[in-house]
């Protein structure tokens, strides 16, 4: 295999754990994947034909990881009637602003199949530019964008055009499957894969009435494991959205591939043995960390009201984790937000503007608040950075792939000014980014978003 790219003078933290390597070399082979990492010998000529790029002293890690993101971040009415039949616009928009940032991978654990699968394709093909992307499309057993699992229309629009939407994001997988038996449950989930041939598999374990105080089983747990079974069957990873303490444990019995928001529990905390339990399995749990000075913020603002409680169990459940040193894999739950959104008074008014401070759900920059807050929590420098890279690639099967800096790996690099484990915000001076082994144009990217918002660039801080 020749040689295709020489990335020389860094400092490799390669995502296993390893101690950082100073002066070495990363060779990317002409299939982009990383063919030696190594001590560099400055003397040594290259091997001819090879591109050489001096990383000037920097530090090099593997491409970052979201485990739950939701590209398409039309949520309301009015934006899904008007990008309605091109959806795939606002993928790619999303997925071009998390690469220009460093993350080389997103996880859309919700959104219309269709669309995300196709911008998939295109990107993987390099036809378009963009984190690689795998998704799950709909959550199984909920409904579609324009219901009361999310946004419900009221009574203004056809009742036609709510089902056209709809449908986009169930595809026969919505919440009619809470009144099937298990054995129809299973038919349902294996036509939906193989039709939209979806990367993996969530379910909802739970309802989605966000801040509701009542949280209800949307399916039974013999038909839960029937579901897992199913997805498993046809080699996809599982995860399922639990928001109660009951939930949780189900999603534990059944050694589910990721505990997505594993760390969010109305009412109640998690005990400590269920979390000794979650420990002792090995299970990587997908969190939502926040900075002191959001939760602070939503301590006092009115909008958050209904979900501060939520907040305050959530961060009982983060330390009880970590002090059990259980993995956690990044989860931001971001969107591409923008204008039309932040303050739209059918979603969640008042908080997702970019003034509230350390904004955790904003693609582009929300990855930096969650590491901050990861910081404050007290998780090691080594293992936060485990969290961007080894621990959601492992959650989701592709490990022998992507994660870490080996060889035979893709070549998905990120260069920064500083060193990430002496310094935490090192995560926000992206110098450049490598995606199978190519050099990303960063300035080319999420320019004219049509409905989120690159605030980085904005602010004058890309």
């Amino acid at each position: 295999m020749t040689s295709r790219l020489i990335i020389r003078n860094v400092t490799v933290i390669d995502g296993t754990g390893a101690d950082p390597q100073p002066a070495s070399a990363i060779t990317v082979g002409s299939d982009g994947r990383i063919a030696a990492v190594s001590r560099e010998d400055p003397a040594a000529p290259p091997p001819p034909g090879a591109e050489v790029f001096d990383g000037g002293g920097r530090y090099a890690i593997p491409g970052l990881m979201d485990g739950n993101v939701h590209l398409v971040a039309a949520r309301t009415p009015d934006t899904l009637l008007e990008f309605e039949g091109r959806y795939e616009q606002l993928v790619r928009e999303a997925a071009e602003l998390t690469l220009k940032y460093g993350v080389t991978t997103v996880f859309d654990s919700w959104g219309p199949a269709g669309p995300l699968t196709r911008v998939r394709d295109a990107i993987s093909r390099g036809e378009v530019n963009g984190s690689r992307i795998l998704c799950a499309g709909n959550i199984i057993g909920l409904s579609g964008p324009l219901s009361g699992d999310f946004v419900a229309p009221g009574a203004f629009l056809e009742r036609a055009a709510v089902e056209r939407i709809n449908w986009e994001w169930e595809r026969g997988v919505g919440a009619d499957l809470g009144f099937m038996t298990a054995a129809q449950v299973s038919e349902a989930v294996s036509a939906y894969i193989e039709e939209t041939g979806v990367d993996f598999i969530k379910w909802a374990a739970t309802d989605h009435i966000a801040g509701s105080r009542m949280q209800y089983h949307v399916f039974s747990e013999l038909v839960q494991g029937t579901i897992a079974e199913t997805a498993r069957s046809h080699g996809r990873p599982i995860q399922a959205h639990t928001t109660t303490v009951d939930s949780l444990r189900i999603s534990v019995d059944l050694e589910v591939d990721l505990l997505q928001h594993g760390d969010l529990t109305y009412g109640r905390a998690i005990p400590g043995e269920l979390l000794d339990r979650i420990a002792e399995k090995d299970l990587i749990t997908g969190g939502r960390f926040i900075t002191r000075r959001h939760m602070e913020w939503t301590e006092k603002s009115a909008a958050f009201a209904g979900r501060r409680e939520m907040r305050r169990i959530s961060e009982a459940n983060q330390g009880g984790l970590l002090a059990r040193n259980a993995r956690i894999a990044m989860a931001t739950d971001g969107f591409a937000y923008g204008p039309r959104v932040w303050n739209h008074p059918g979603f969640r008014a008042g908080t997702l503007s970019p003034e509230v401070p350390d904004q955790p759900v904003q693609l582009g920059c929300g990855h930096l608040p969650w590491i901050a807050g990861a910081f404050e929590r007290g998780m090691g420098p080594m293992e936060v950075l485990r969290s961007l890279t080894s621990h959601p690639a492992e959650a989701y099967g592709i490990a022998e792939e992507v994660g870490t800096l080996e060889v035979g790996k893709v070549a998905d690099v990120v260069l920064l000014d500083r060193n990430p484990l002496e310094d935490h915000t090192a995560y926000a001076d992206v110098s450049e980014v490598f995606k199978e082994g190519r050099l990303i144009d960063r300035k080319a990217l999420a320019i004219d978003m049509e409905l989120g918002e690159d605030i980085r660039s904005v602010r004058g801080r890309g």
